[in-house]
């Protein structure tokens, strides 16, 4: 019996050992990034973004992977910039990692986080040149870090007005090769007659007091407000980008839609409904829709000439 005892439990200590290093290794395997073994990045959908907009707004699928550096075929990181009320969780739900499966090195930022942001979900709500400028410093960080010379820039609503004023008033033209603008605020919006209407009824002037004082970007962002008089007063664009414009003739927010509409030699703006005349999305749906991403990925991509996004994957009609 004694000798029984003495000679199977050594076996079952080192058999029982194995099988926890087993499981151990096993574990660390499947919670550890395996090299060449990962798939593509899930392409987030609207209930996605929205799902992120509260439960993870500082990160999207694809972004901010510091280490990222750039490639032959893809020589300029991308540089995402959300809207107004918006986060880059919600934002890029679906840019962002079309963008990183399709080999770029992809960086987004929150920016304009102020008293009504909810912890960093309801975001750009400060004066347009200082969102601007927090754009300048990440751009900057982003271009020191992957060692590139540019980066190209997507901006959507809001962040499209920042690319503007980047490049006219703080130097970024040197620093960006394709800046892409979705349902940009350019030329300002009248929010679908409401700034018109206020204006013609005596209040808007109370109104942006107060909107002035909580979110000052709003005001920025009307149609002939002191902010777009003076950044398009020498002209829409500068030389150094081309500028891309997409945008849907849907868009209820920016009106009318041909607002977001940019003039200059470098510039080419894309009317949604001239490549899908059935496409309904609108300004909040764009980000989610397929033949404008299609259309974002061809003008940072080989830029085809007459490029014809397929008419499916719609956004929704907000």
């Amino acid at each position: 019996m004694t000798t029984t005892t003495t000679t199977t439990r050594p076996r079952f200590r080192r058999t029982a050992m194995a099988a926890v290093i087993a499981v151990a290794v096993i574990a660390i395997s499947s919670c550890s990034p395996q090299s060449g073994s990962a798939g593509p990045l899930k392409v987030g959908s609207l209930t996605d973004g929205v799902v992120a907009y509260v439960a993870s707004p500082d990160r999207v699928p694809g972004a901010n992977d510091w280490n990222c550096r750039t490639t032959v075929a893809h020589p300029r990181p991308v540089v995402l910039v959300h809207g107004t009320a918006e986060n880059m969780g919600f934002n890029w739900a679906a840019l962002s990692p079309m963008l990183k499966n399709a080999g770029y090195c992809v960086f987004a930022i929150n920016h304009g986080e102020g008293i009504l942001s909810l912890f960093g979900r309801v975001n750009g709500l400060g004066p347009v040149a200082g969102l601007a400028n927090e754009v300048n410093g990440f751009i900057d960080n982003v271009l020191a870090v992957t060692g590139a010379s540019q980066v190209d820039f997507v901006g959507h609503a809001q962040g499209g007005l920042i690319g503007t004023y980047y490049a006219k008033r703080l130097g970024g033209a040197s620093k960006v090769g394709t800046m892409v603008q979705i349902s940009p605020s350019n030329h300002g919006t009248t929010l679908s007659g409401l700034t018109s209407l206020g204006s013609a009824l005596g209040l808007l002037g109370i109104a942006n007091i107060v909107l002035g004082a909580a979110t000052p970007s709003l005001v920025d962002q009307q149609g002939g407000s002191p902010f777009q008089n003076a950044l398009f007063a020498d002209g829409d664009v500068v030389a150094g980008p081309h500028y891309v414009v997409i945008q849907s003739t849907h868009d209820e927010v920016v009106t009318p839609y041909t607002n977001a509409f940019l003039s200059g030699p470098n510039v080419t703006n894309i009317l949604i409904q001239d490549q899908c005349p059935n496409d309904p999305t609108g300004h909040i749906g764009i980000v989610f829709d397929q033949p404008a991403l299609a259309n974002v990925l061809n003008v940072l991509g080989p830029n085809t000439p007459g490029f014809t996004a397929s008419c499916t994957g719609y956004g929704i009609g907000l």
